[in-house]
């Protein structure tokens, strides 16, 4: 029987041990025992295999505190880098400019309307109906009876820019003629008549009105009572002469059924009217019983149809630019006349509606006109 000690090898005999383990292992692996392998392996474990795991401690240790005084360190780098940038000041944002055309007068006009109706309604005792038009109507005493009169519809026809955040608007307004009293005389009461405003004319007022800050708007005095503004220039449209509807024309076809299902509702789908792209409903409830082409203007030519004479072959996606004046007759039996801005599209040999436009096109103006900021 062998000594569980056993004394330390020479280095010599270390290449034979190595040897030794190495079959002792394989041994092992193969299910059998081997009695030198499982005396080598104590003492490999008291040397270098314990010696290995002492170092690996120690490595473990060192990557720890290393990752540790990373992560601290990292944010205080960066801080510091931060501070020794040198400081950038930030460009200002660009002005905005403010708008000098309709849509910026739209605050201003509006705003005036209903100062004009609030003042024309107004009288003595009720002068602070008019403090949110006007700030300074506390200075003002009104002689006039409350009601006594009333603008029954009141429209800025008229907005002038005097100066940046100031305007002049005209408002118009329907104001009922005072009537004298059912007791006074006759002739009294005829004389009063005579001397008011006759019918339901139409009153022109002239409004100052300033922009306050933080988009208010203020009156800087009370309404100035002028004549009426002159008729403007008729503008001029992007379109040829207007001519009589030809039932040869394949777009009449086209218009007449379209406009048929549009206003009156009848048994035609509008849709079937439309290109693939356009989306139009008919107007619900229908206002009018019967509709007729009437005379048609088209774009680029004095003669309506004449670019695409009947029998000719309609290229898909050839285009036409018509203003179309149709006769309505109403469920009243009226008959009114409308206008209406529509394009055409070719698709399949045949006219079908593109669009409804907001608007009949213009011809181009010079880009000076309309630098006052007129509204007619």
């Amino acid at each position: 029987m062998k000594s569980p000690l056993r004394p330390q090898r020479a280095r010599g005999a270390g290449t034979e041990q190595a040897d030794a383990n190495e079959q002792g292992w394989f041994v092992d692996e193969m299910g059998e025992e081997d009695s030198h392998s499982q005396e080598a392996y104590p003492a490999e474990q008291g040397g270098w295999a314990t010696a290995s795991v002492g170092a690996v401690a120690n490595t473990v240790a060192v990557i720890r505190w290393t990752a540790w005084v990373l992560l601290v360190s990292g944010p205080l780098l960066g801080l510091l880098a931060l501070a020794s940038q040198p400081s950038v000041t930030a460009a200002p944002p660009p002005a905005v400019q403010r708008s000098r055309g309709a849509e910026g007068q739209a605050g201003p006009a509006g705003f005036a309307a209903l100062y004009v109706t609030a003042y024309v309604a107004a009288g003595q005792g009720t002068e602070s109906s008019l403090s949110p038009y006007f700030p300074d109507v506390r200075d003002l005493t009104l002689s006039a009876k409350p009601g006594s009169q009333k603008a029954e519809q009141a429209a800025a026809v008229r907005v002038k820019q005097m100066s940046a955040g100031y305007w002049s608007v005209t408002v118009a307004a329907r104001i009922p003629p005072t009537r004298g009293s059912k007791t006074n005389e006759s002739a009294s009461n005829t004389a009063e008549e005579a001397d008011q405003p006759a019918g339901n004319a139409l009153r022109y007022f002239q409004v100052p009105v300033k922009e306050a800050g933080s988009g208010a708007l203020v009156a800087v005095a009370l309404p100035a009572e002028v004549s009426a503004p002159g008729p403007g220039a008729s503008p001029e449209l992007d379109y040829g002469l207007a001519a009589p509807a030809q039932s040869s024309d394949a777009a009449v076809k086209t218009l007449q059924g379209f406009l048929g299902a549009y206003l009156t509702g009848g048994s035609d789908d509008v849709d079937r009217y439309l290109a693939p792209q356009t989306h139009l409903s008919p107007i619900s409830p229908a206002p009018y019983k019967q509709v007729q082409i009437v005379q048609l203007a088209e774009h680029g030519t004095d003669e309506p149809g004449s670019n695409w004479p009947a029998g000719k072959a309609l290229p898909d996606r050839a285009q036409r630019q018509l203003l179309v004046t149709v006769d309505a007759t109403g469920t009243d039996a009226q008959t009114r006349p409308l206008t209406y801005a529509i394009a055409l599209e070719a698709r399949a040999g045949r006219w079908e509606i593109s669009s409804l436009a907001a608007a009949p096109a213009l011809k181009t103006v010079p880009a000076t006109a309309g630098q006052e900021g007129e509204a007619p």
